[in-house]
């Protein structure tokens, strides 16, 4: 493994790159094949701890055989492990933080998969499995990177792989400060977002913060025949649904007391017939909101009922619901605070309560928004890279989904650039059935994250 100064890459280097990326091809996909294969789910409520535990161990594993030092599992407060390790830099050189997180969304409806949700499986050039993009992919990315590399990386490294990111439990996010030393690093190249679409290389710039509340309606001491007693008893399921109407104006736009619901984004923008065909809007359904696309998804608030907990169809007895309860989400653009999001949030709902019902509003967690400065040595680097690869200047997008990690790490390391980027483009489905990566993607993004390191150690030499 070279320590010595690297002198800049050239075009030969950048295509001698993209050849060792194309040979790497194959092992990549054994990679993902093995990671999605282990239901790595940071919930025991739904399985094992222990094969969240076996993907750390397999992270762990390849990335000390790809050339990184001390790589091991560190307990974070919430109970996970994350994969901690690095590569001291040669002398003069910066260092880049390698961040991505094993565990994975539960798959939801099997049924709805048409293919095994943790068995990597090839369809029309696409790689299907729960975590083949969110986050695997970006694992396999990043150690194809290194391998192309072969041992002459230019720059530090320091990794951090975390094992909860999906809960949302922020085991890493409260692991981090007293660790802030062991994490530190010139550029944090946050590897859990994508490219706007295949082959159009992006770097997201804006994350939109969340929070979640569990809003529970009592109106009864109990069920009552809906005969006898319905029409003047107060049903609560009615009253719940009464409350969370409440937060959509008539055009389907959240809209909650409190909360400035006009943003606009000023950056790139999103083409409605585009946005309807990567989110799979049925002929005929209209957009929720107002504004353009980019303006609902990154400059404004939404909110989304999780799930609602009240008599299934399938064996529902003719009673009035005694009690109904909700689980609620808010995303919040950057320039509003989560935790004053989320009292927004309670207090609309506890006020929009009808007929006097009992209200009790639990409070789950809160992370922040997130905007980027890209002005800075290792967004240069990025652009360099992209432009190399995809023969076209970096685009630069919001994100609709939260990392609240990033909020910790701009905090935590001021000076650090923090730069988002990876393989998720919108085609891959994150969190819903039939999750895929394309695999040119993996390789595309690899070669740029090769061609970044070397970039960077040039830029950022001290």
């Amino acid at each position: 493994m070279s320590d010595t100064a690297h002198t800049g890459p050239s075009s030969d280097d950048s295509d001698e790159l993209a050849r060792r990326i194309a040979g790497l091809m194959p092992r990549a996909r054994e990679d993902l094949a093995e990671l999605v294969a282990i239901p790595s789910v940071a919930d025991p409520r739904q399985y094992p701890p222990e094969k969240c535990r076996q993907a750390a161990e397999w992270v762990a594993a390849a990335f000390t055989e790809a050339g990184l030092r001390d790589v091991h599992l560190e307990e974070t407060p919430d109970g996970s492990h994350a994969v901690i390790g690095h590569r001291p830099p040669p002398p003069g050189a910066p260092t880049v933080l390698l961040y991505s997180h094993y565990d994975v969304q539960p798959p939801l409806d099997e049924a709805a998969w048409d293919s095994p949700p943790f068995e990597l499986t090839e369809r029309d050039g696409r790689w299907y499995g729960r975590g083949a993009a969110d986050c695997k992919g970006n694992i396999v990315m990043q150690l194809t990177a290194l391998r192309a590399l072969d041992g002459d990386v230019p720059v530090g490294l320091k990794l951090v792989v975390e094992g909860s990111e999906e809960q949302g439990t922020g085991g890493l996010e409260r692991y981090l400060p007293p660790h802030a030393g062991e994490l530190h690093a010139d550029a944090l190249l946050i590897c859990d977002t994508g490219n706007a679409a295949v082959g159009v290389p992006t770097a997201t710039t804006s994350l939109r913060g969340v929070t979640d509340v569990v809003v529970a309606v009592r109106a009864l001491a109990g069920d009552l025949h809906s005969g006898m007693f319905g029409g003047p008893a107060p049903d609560a399921l009615a009253a719940l649904i009464r409350m969370l109407d409440s937060l959509r104006d008539a055009d389907g736009g959240t809209r909650i007391d409190g909360l400035d619901h006009g943003g606009t984004w000023s950056g790139v923008g999103y083409d409605e017939s585009a946005f309807r065909t990567d989110a799979g809007v049925l002929d005929g359904v209209r957009l929720t909101g107002s504004g353009t696309v980019a303006d609902r998804l990154w400059a404004r608030p939404s909110v989304t009922v999780l799930g609602i907990d009240c008599p299934p169809v399938v064996g529902s007895a003719a009673a009035v619901p005694a009690t109904a309860r909700a689980r609620v989400s808010l995303r919040v653009p950057p320039g509003t605070g989560a935790r004053a999001a989320q009292d927004a949030l309670v207090a609309h709902l506890e006020a929009a309560a009808p007929w006097g019902v009992l209200v009790n509003v639990e409070r789950e967690g809160a992370g922040s928004p997130f905007r980027a400065a890209t002005g800075g040595p290792a967004y240069a680097a990025l652009d360099r890279a992209m432009r190399e690869v995809y023969g076209v200047p970096v685009s630069f997008l919001g994100q609709g989904g939260s990392i609240p990690l990033c909020d910790v790490l701009a905090t935590t390391y001021p000076d650090a650039e923090i730069i988002l980027m990876g393989v998720e483009e919108p085609r891959c489905l994150i969190h819903a059935p039939n999750e895929s990566v394309d695999p040119d993607e993996i390789a595309h993004m690899a070669h740029v994250g090769a061609l970044f390191l070397r970039h960077f150690a040039d830029s950022g030499r001290r």
